[in-house]
This record gives structure tokens, sequence and C-alpha cells, in this order.
């Protein structure tokens, strides 16, 4: 099932945006991944410069969520791979979301998945399993919670306390 455009999600739900029930991510994030347009119920994983919880998460059965990866925008290595990238194809995830950077972009943009992303670094993380899986993330002055609902496509990233419709 196609993602819902989301200026179509944000004018048919302008009573969920003025009440925050419907919040837009504002950090510039770049695309990447062969699905321009996803969405799907949120999973949360904070770490900083190590992607251990990453890989724990993107190993399990994805069932069509997006996992948002709060790397407290560190810029010095990448959280996310072409190994990861083609595991979460495998294993059903819609989307990743990254507050941080990827590398093996070219590998990332051969799956069939949607991955938002700071930027780019070649440098691999830290392999030591610092951080936390299943927490409330703030990125951006926006709080995320485990469970809520996010839309993502080329105008950018919307998170909702609720599954939404257009």
């Amino acid at each position: 099932m196609a993602a819902p455009a989301t200026a179509d999600v944000c004018d048919a739900n302008a009573a969920h945006v003025t009440n925050g029930d419907l919040r837009v991510l504002q950090p510039k994030f770049d695309i990447y991944g062969q699905r321009r347009a996803f969405s799907g119920q949120i999973v949360t994983v904070k770490v900083f410069e190590d992607n251990v919880l990453v890989r724990q998460l993107l190993e399990t059965k994805g069932e069509g969520r997006v996992l948002v990866i709060d790397g407290n925008g560190s810029r010095r290595c990448a959280l996310l791979g072409g190994n990861l990238g083609q595991l979460s194809h495998n294993n059903g995830w819609a989307g990743i979301v990254v507050n941080g950077c990827i590398r093996d972009v070219d590998e990332i943009n051969n799956c069939d998945i949607g991955v938002r992303a700071l930027g780019t670094n070649p440098l691999k993380s830290n392999k030591k399993g610092m951080g936390e899986k299943h927490v409330v993330l703030e990125i951006g002055g926006t709080l995320i919670h485990e469970g809520e609902w996010l839309y993502a496509d080329s105008d950018g990233i919307l998170v909702s306390k609720f599954e939404l419709s257009v």
C-alpha cells in the first residue's frame, strides 16, 4: 500500500496539526533507498556513534514498521550501512529515519526501503552495544513515542499519535 502524501495528510488533518497530535519533523533529512514515500508504526532507538542496538532491532520482523534512530545528530560516523539496509528490506521494515549519518549509499539506494538521514559518512560506528531501545526520542524539538505513526515523502516527515487516513 502506498503511503499517503504528507501534504494531503496535513491538509486533511489540520485540527490534529493545531492540537499537536500530528507533528512535522523539522530537521533537514536527505532521501535514500528506493521507497521515496513510506509510512508505518514507529519503533525507537537512541544511540550515540554505536549501531549494535540498531542491528538488533533490524534483525527482528519489521512488519511494515519504521525504525527511528536518534543518533543525537552526530555526523562523525555512520549508524546504518548497506548490510543493515538489506537486512531491513529482507525483514519487512517500511523505512528508517536516522538522526545521524549513513554509508554505503549506492547499496542502500538499491534496497526497496525508505531511508532518511542527515547525511553520509564512510566511517563505521562503534560496536559497544550502548544506547536505549523503545524510548521517547526528541529530534529537532519534536517528541517521538514508540507506537506512534510516521509518514514520509519528498515533502517531509510527519509523526502522528495515531494512524491517519486522507
